[in-house]
């Protein structure tokens, strides 16, 4: 097979070791980046579950950098108002869009919605999700499983399905993985089944639209208090929930959400395919 010749992406140049930066062409960046307005000014973000935890805490932080915010919700009023009522509070703009994105359609309603009241998309971030407790795969009913993955994984291909003809040049797409794909979880199988295809789908979708200039990364994170977890688990569970790990706590989400900061940003204009690991000291080489 015929080599194929890298293309020159600068003059070639050979200096004695260990080199003069200030003679190199051309120069290396090292000056800060700076953002007037912050760093997703400009910038329209639509976020999956924005309604509390996680969700919230991103969609928060999103509005104090610049970016206005369209958040999708399955049905809970009071935390999704409270949301936009703290996103407003910062000088945001909020959109609330009560959606069921276990199915396809709400998930292309829900991009063409934001679409067109901002006049565009951005940012796009996956992050709705659920999860039962089960001792065994025994009990596990097909109807559990379907909808673990229909929420957790297929409203993550639906949304980016609808979103990235939109998508233009520098945007970004950030997924919310969890460690349990690393580790697994022996009482959340299904759940830590449909994390781990968000991994391969994050790393395949980088490869896809990278030639676009979109890049796609994802966070996962440890154990993070949320009501997912309240939701989730029996009182014992809860009081101790995060001790296992080195830190020897639970993260609280104004924790994670600079990870998806970071991510939809320019400053991580050379990262695409990766997950960021905020889990309190948890090694999972990942």
């Amino acid at each position: 097979m015929e080599n194929k010749k890298k293309e020159k992406l600068r003059p070639g140049q050979v200096q004695a070791r260990p080199g003069i930066e200030n003679e190199m062409q051309p120069r290396p960046k090292s000056e800060p980046k700076s953002y007037e307005g912050g760093k997703l000014a400009g910038k329209t973000a639509l976020i999956t579950g924005g309604d509390s935890g996680i969700g919230r805490a991103v969609a928060i932080l999103f509005a104090k950098e610049g970016a206005r915010v369209a958040i999708v919700y399955l049905g809970e009023d009071e935390d999704a108002v409270y949301t936009k009522d703290q996103i407003t509070a910062v000088g945001g703009t909020c959109r609330l869009i009560k959606a069921d994105l276990s199915k396809e359609e709400s998930c292309r309603q829900a991009v063409e919605e934001t679409v067109q009241l901002f006049g565009g998309l951005d940012v796009l971030v996956n992050n709705a999700g659920t999860q039962w407790e089960q001792s065994s795969i025994e009990d596990i009913s097909t109807e559990q499983l379907l909808q673990t993955f229909y929420t957790n994984f297929f409203s993550y291909f639906w949304m980016t399905k609808y979103a990235v003809g939109h998508l233009k040049k520098g945007a970004a797409i950030v997924n919310t993985t969890s460690v349990t794909a690393y580790r697994g979880s022996p009482a959340l199988m299904d759940y830590a089944a449909t994390k781990g295809a968000i991994v391969g789908f994050t790393r395949s979708l980088a490869g896809n639209l990278v030639k676009k200039g979109i890049r796609v990364n994802a966070v996962a994170p440890g154990p993070v208090w949320t009501p997912l977890i309240v939701s989730s688990f029996d009182k014992e569970k809860v009081a101790s929930f995060g001790s296992d790990v080195p830190m020897e706590r639970a993260g609280e989400p104004n924790e994670i959400a600079p990870c998806y900061v970071f991510l939809a940003s320019e400053d991580a204009s050379f990262m695409t395919g990766q997950v960021l690991h905020p889990n309190g000291g948890e090694i999972i080489n990942g």
